[in-house]
């Protein structure tokens, strides 16, 4: 994940509050590890990070924690970390503002799901609240299953990354045979599969409006510029 643009996606979240309205509080649905979460919090921001895993919050906090004080701000925000399923998460109060990066929708493999996620988060936002996140597109799954299987080859960590496509639902199936050193210089081996499915940009803005949301923009490629059949990764931004 180190090459991850983590710096483009911040970008964009400023960019889009600079434009629907900058937040006080915000929720990162799907945090991971807290790559995104972290900054914010640093930079001021009072922070809500969701994730269904209970190990990647494990390590979230623990690099929260860890984070040195003087790279905080005078009046750095908060953070407080939440185990919750994004289809039917919530809060105890109304929140500014949603963000999930990082493809983290499309990893909701059915309709229903999508729509459940977009409802919960049409809930938890205060009037005028923004919802900020990106999908691949359907093309973007085309490009995996043509050019792969992927290989990396470094000096403590190696893998093997093939994809299985169904394109009756545009769901790919990325699978992956990893070898890590360990401390003691031996390699182990383990396995992950991870699976998306790309959805028509048409029927995620009009699921989202089904949802409640009155104002839903799209972009493309961390910009506030209009999405198009040539974009890679597809931008959303949903207002209540």
């Amino acid at each position: 994940m180190e090459d991850m643009p983590y710096a483009e996606w911040l970008g964009f979240a400023r960019a889009g509050w600079s434009r629907y309205g900058m937040p006080s509080t915000v929720v990162d649905l799907g945090c991971g590890t807290g790559s995104l979460s972290i900054p914010l919090a640093r930079s001021g921001f009072h922070v809500y990070g969701i994730d269904l895993s209970a190990d990647m919050l494990s390590v979230a906090r623990s690099k929260w924690e860890e984070t040195p004080q003087q790279v905080m701000r005078p009046r750095a925000g908060t953070i407080r970390w939440l185990q919750q399923d994004m289809r039917r998460w919530e809060m105890a109060a109304p929140v500014d503002a949603v963000i999930s990066f990082c493809d983290c929708l499309n990893y909701l493999t059915e309709e229903a799901d999508v729509e459940a996620a977009f409802r919960a988060t049409f809930a938890a936002l205060k009037p005028g609240g923004s919802f900020l996140f990106d999908m691949h597109p359907p093309k973007q799954f085309l490009r995996y299953a043509d050019e792969q299987p992927f290989v990396l080859d470094e000096r403590d960590i190696a893998y093997i990354w093939t994809c299985d496509f169904e394109e009756s639902r545009c769901q790919i199936e990325h699978n992956l045979t990893i070898f890590a050193r360990d401390r003691e210089a031996s390699f182990y081996r383990f396995e992950e599969t991870h699976r998306q499915r790309a959805y028509d940009p048409d029927w995620i803005e009009a699921a989202l409006r089904r949802a409640g949301f009155t104002v839903v923009d799209r972009y493309a490629d961390f910009e506030l510029k209009p999405a198009d059949a040539n974009s890679e990764r597809l931008f959303f931004a949903a207002i209540k």
